[in-house]
């Protein structure tokens, strides 16, 4: 089939290549957003998913909004078969949705209709669901609710954060996306409308979303340091100064109060309203990452975070 491929990040430029390496389906174009400043500089860089259209030679298009009447005129001159979907960071029209005769197909990182929205996998963390997984479905106007075309389940590891399972997730959503063209093209896929209960929302973690409260419970504390890694990370205050913590688990020591930390020669822990919270990595202000115990060894007199 011919495809104009639609997405931004590095999770989009992986599965590009996959489909281009793979070479079953024709890429004509790529749908991704404008060039975002970056650096001290703030000098417009291209998306991940540009860059490697360049190097690839294929066609890049990026419009400030997916609504404009010049990309519309592209692609019908392009006309496309399907449009698969990786993170493209903007709504589609409903006249854009309806150009190609197999649709817009969406890669989503979940279990639709469990965690619709921006940070499925994070979300997933922080519920502490045992499972999550990819969902391949066809787009339509309303938010990650259109009929589903193909799903893969992946069991979450006790101790994965959201950027690991997120790279996990992208290998085997590269792979299902392969398989469901294939079987789109070939007419052996049958889309299937999502259930309408149990339907959960998944909204973009915020900076103030990720300070810690030392008063909930070491488990979800611990959730939440690994659904935040590596954005916006989880963090603290320590002296008035933001402190983040990278890595934490729970811990069966007792005895400290919400905050307190307790400072040994292998381990650093930390009270919390329920359990305790063993401190793996760190970074204080202005420093880079290091292991808890490292950090601690610097330690002078009690610190308790806020």
């Amino acid at each position: 089939m011919r495809l104009v491929f639609a997405g931004t990040p590095q999770v989009a430029a992986d599965t590009l290549a996959h489909l281009l390496d793979h070479g079953t389906h024709e890429v004509v174009a790529v749908l991704t957003r404008p060039d975002a400043p970056q650096g001290r500089s703030a000098r417009p860089v291209p998306s991940p998913v540009a860059q490697l259209a360049a190097v690839r030679g294929i066609e890049v298009l990026r419009p400030a909004r997916a609504g404009d009447p010049d990309l519309l005129a592209r692609l019908t001159e392009l006309a496309p078969d399907c449009c698969p979907v990786v993170a493209y960071g903007g709504l589609i029209p409903q006249r854009l949705l309806e150009l190609p005769s197999h649709g817009w197909v969406n890669v989503h990182f979940s279990l639709l209709p469990r965690w619709r929205g921006a940070a499925p996998v994070q979300h997933a963390i922080l519920a502490g669901d045992p499972v999550t997984g990819v969902t391949v479905f066809k787009l339509v106007p309303e938010l990650d609710a259109g009929p589903v075309l193909a799903t893969a389940d992946y069991p979450l590891g006790a101790d994965e954060t959201s950027g690991e399972v997120l790279s996990a997730l992208q290998a085997i959503g590269a792979q299902l996306l392969l398989q469901t063209l294939d079987g789109i093209g070939a007419g052996r896929i049958q889309a299937v409308p999502q259930p309408v209960d149990d339907i959960t929302l998944a909204p973009k973690l915020t900076v103030p979303g990720a300070r810690v409260d030392w008063n909930r419970p070491a488990e979800e504390i611990a959730r939440q340091v690994r659904a935040n890694n590596p954005s916006p990370m989880a963090w603290t205050l320590l002296q008035g100064e933001r402190f983040r913590v990278l890595r934490a688990t729970p811990a069966e020591a007792a005895g400290l109060a919400p905050g307190q930390v307790r400072a040994g020669k292998r381990e650093v822990l930390v009270g919390t309203g329920a359990g305790t919270l063993r401190l793996e990595q760190v970074q204080p202000a202005g420093k880079r990452p290091l292991a808890a115990a490292d950090w601690a060894r610097g330690l002078r007199g009690e610190a308790v975070f806020e």
